[in-house]
């Protein structure tokens, strides 16, 4: 879940449910910003998350963060990648949302987005060395991108409700048949392997997931947008990240 102020500040939340072996964790994680590096802070802690009627909220309690998101925009549900071992299922619960965070005494509004991802492989099983992934909200428009490229290859964009297959996807410009998104350089929100900015605050989990996992390369960005269709343009904010998978 992410909010993004009409300024710049963001705040990214991480809500995870791990089942392992046997063993279940929760792992709660805030990115927080504001047109500089950003912050990530990461704990093996309980969270609570509830949704109902287009209204999520959230609370991260060991973290003293808390946020609730308005749904602006209808959600969107798709199948990534499925074998007979598991599947890779995202669900787009708000491609585009009002939202309020709480961070210590901060709080933020702004545009907001917010997603569930259900995996039931392995991370480290998954057939993929580079994943494109980015979110655009605008008052007028909502995009989002998947490019999914390793022994298996996806790639597709939820624009305004309705699903397409991009034309182009780059750190600079999503492409569909009836859009473009323009995306400035922005700001690095993170760089660098999970090992060294995700799971430094979950020390816990070294014992259970395999060392490969760490290695896991993460660049994010936050940026200026401008969405061009034939009605004219409208701008907002992107949030987007390359991930390279080499596991």
């Amino acid at each position: 879940m992410d909010c993004v102020t009409d300024e710049g500040s963001v705040a990214i939340l991480y809500c995870a449910d791990l089942h392992w072996h046997g063993v279940h964790a929760q792992l709660s994680s805030v990115l927080s910003g504001n047109k500089q590096p950003a912050v990530t802070r990461t704990s093996i802690s309980r969270h609570q998350i509830s949704n109902d009627g287009g209204r999520i909220s959230a609370a991260l309690p060991k973290l003293d963060v808390s946020g609730v998101w308005e749904a602006d925009a209808a959600p969107f549900e798709r199948t990534v990648y499925e074998r007979d071992t598991g599947c890779v299922r995202w669900n787009c619960l708000q491609p585009r949302s009002r939202a309020h965070v709480r961070i210590g005494d901060r709080e933020l509004s702004g545009a907001g987005y917010a997603e569930c991802l259900t995996i039931t492989i392995p991370p480290w099983r998954l057939p993929l060395r580079r994943l494109r992934w980015g979110r655009f909200v605008s008052p007028q428009d909502c995009l989002t991108w998947i490019d999914w490229h390793g022994a298996y290859n996806t790639c597709f964009a939820i624009y305004n409700g309705n699903e397409r297959m991009p034309l182009a996807v780059s750190d600079s410009e999503v492409v569909v048949d009836d859009a473009r998104l323009e995306i400035e350089a922005g700001v690095a929100l993170r760089s660098g392997k999970l090992g060294t900015t995700i799971l430094p605050g979950a020390p816990g989990l070294g014992k259970l997931l395999p060392f490969s996992i760490f290695n896991v390369d993460e660049r994010k960005w936050l940026s200026r947008g401008s969405m061009t269709t034939k009605d004219g343009t409208s701008t907002g904010w992107v949030i987007h990240e390359v991930v390279r998978w080499e596991v």
